[in-house]
């Protein structure tokens, strides 16, 4: 455990603290070493054999927010898929804030699909903010191509929060379902079914999109609320 955190202050970057803090305002400045993402991923590949990492994983909830990412980042190097998902049930309830969040993009999942979607399906009934905020990254990370299902909407739309972090995410996944589904997506613009803010949201994330056409953009610009 003390290896492991003097190895994270080993990389600390003083000016780079400065400039993410302000990326994360929910997380407590004291709490970020300041680190940057390829030297924390770098760290994790290097010691994800380390006989401590057990017991770096199970000391929960960690002090410092680059113990989340490295904890994060260590988590998707796992390539046993049903290992991956009993990992993540330990640590999604301590995930507090969206950087973290992001971070969790396990490579085992590409293979797993149609487990992983059972998994999905239990965290977006979450009451913890960022397990439900992964949820709904997941299912537009993996399935809003070739897996699409119009029920994955269905399921986005089920989510009632007025977490900004939650609502965010929900905003992203129909920008995205727009660049890649948009036939079955436009309809819920068209009806106007999200709420105002995340209604106007979703155009406006994607008439930003390079993969949204001029036509298309000037269409949704039509639809604001």
């Amino acid at each position: 455990m003390l290896v492991i955190i003097r190895e994270l202050f080993e990389l600390q970057d003083i000016q780079y603290k400065s400039f993410h803090s302000k990326l994360i305002p929910d997380i407590d400045p004291d709490t970020i070493i300041g680190i940057r993402v390829p030297d924390l991923r770098k760290l994790a590949k290097s010691i994800k054999n380390n006989s401590e990492i057990n017991l770096f994983k199970s000391d929960l909830p960690h002090k410092y927010y680059e113990e989340n990412n490295l904890h994060a980042f260590l988590i998707c190097e796992i390539e046993d898929f049903d290992l991956c998902i009993q990992e993540l049930n330990k640590f999604l309830p301590f995930v507090d804030n969206w950087a973290t969040c992001d971070s969790l993009r396990p490579k085992c999942f590409k293979s797993n699909k149609d487990k992983l979607l059972k998994s999905i399906k239990e965290w977006i009934k979450s009451e913890d903010t960022y397990t439900v905020r992964f949820a709904i990254e997941m299912l537009m990370t993996h399935f809003l191509d070739a897996e699409f299902s119009c029920d994955f909407h269905n399921c986005v739309l089920n989510v009632k929060s007025e977490e900004y972090y939650i609502k965010m995410m929900v905003a992203w996944y129909f920008a995205t379902a727009l660049a890649k589904q948009w036939d079955s997506t436009i309809k819920i613009l068209e009806q106007k079914i999200l709420p105002d803010w995340t209604h106007n949201k979703t155009i406006q994330k994607a008439v930003e999109s390079y993969r949204i056409t001029d036509i298309q953009k000037l269409y949704l610009r039509t639809l604001k609320k």
